[in-house]
């Protein structure tokens, strides 16, 4: 049978997974939907349209599925997904989409979210994240597959961070952090190409020193934007043991509309 603390008000048109644990004074609303193995811990309140996955651990006192933060939002049906597998610490507030966007705010699998994070409406994360304490994301904010963002981090509306970014401590993002590239401060600065993260992931050497002589196109050179992205693409047909990394690079940088950290 699902481990309900005798305390927990979970409403009974929720879906919970007969695996499911659920601590002490924990709220559940009706349009709730759990799945195997989850563990949610004491005082959380998770509300709206919001669907768990399986083999999640939710740590006390989160909100999920809260209505947008979002003056234009009128009650309107919309949801928070989140996947498998994902560690949600201690007040994080992760909120419904808007009729805006897409409807939806997703996080994928396999994340690594600490204390206070915030996660606001139509946000997209990819899977294998770390975000340290206090990390904020606007809405409608894109997170890549592997991105690292440090502590105390604020992420303005419709920015996106490329796979295997990482962004420093206390970092402003007010521009879209390419893929593979490491940036930190206020001003943001791009520092080089995410060497550690990388080589963690099993890069090889020759992956990385593709990688590399893109960081040198697009930030060494003086090369305008248009002119980075043609370099890439010629990088790609003469190295073909990088073509699918400098193809990513190569879609993010046309798909850019608010600017790219350089």
């Amino acid at each position: 049978m699902t481990r309900i603390h005798s305390t927990a008000l979970v409403d009974p048109a929720a879906e919970l997974d007969e695996s499911v644990s659920v601590g002490p004074y924990t709220v559940i609303g009706p349009k709730v939907r759990v799945g195997a193995g989850t563990r949610i811990g004491p005082h959380c309140v998770i509300e709206g349209r919001t669907t768990i996955g399986r083999d999640n651990q939710i740590f006390q006192f989160a909100s999920l599925g809260a209505m947008p933060q979002d003056k234009k939002y009128a009650g309107e049906d919309t949801a928070l997904e989140i996947g498998d597998r994902n560690t949600i610490r201690e007040f994080c507030t992760f909120n419904l989409g808007t009729v805006q966007d897409a409807g939806v705010t997703r996080v994928g699998h396999d994340n690594w979210i600490m204390a206070y994070v915030h996660v606001a409406h139509d946000c997209r994360l990819g899977d294998n994240i770390t975000m340290a304490n206090g990390v904020t994301l606007a809405g409608h904010v894109q997170v890549g597959d592997w991105v690292t963002v440090g502590g105390l981090t604020g992420v303005l509306q419709r920015m996106r961070l490329g796979d295997h970014a990482m962004i420093g401590f206390a970092s402003h993002v007010g521009k879209d952090i390419p893929p593979f590239m490491v940036v930190d401060g206020n001003p943001l600065t791009v520092r080089g190409v995410n060497l550690v993260g990388l080589r963690r992931r099993d890069f090889s050497a020759e992956r990385i020193a593709g990688i590399r002589e893109m960081h040198k196109l697009i930030y060494r050179q003086g090369l305008t934007l248009d002119q980075s992205r043609e370099a890439v693409r010629v990088l790609a047909d003469t190295r073909p043991d990088c073509a699918a990394d400098a193809a990513l690079m190569d879609q993010f940088l046309g798909s850019a509309q608010a600017g790219v950290a350089r």
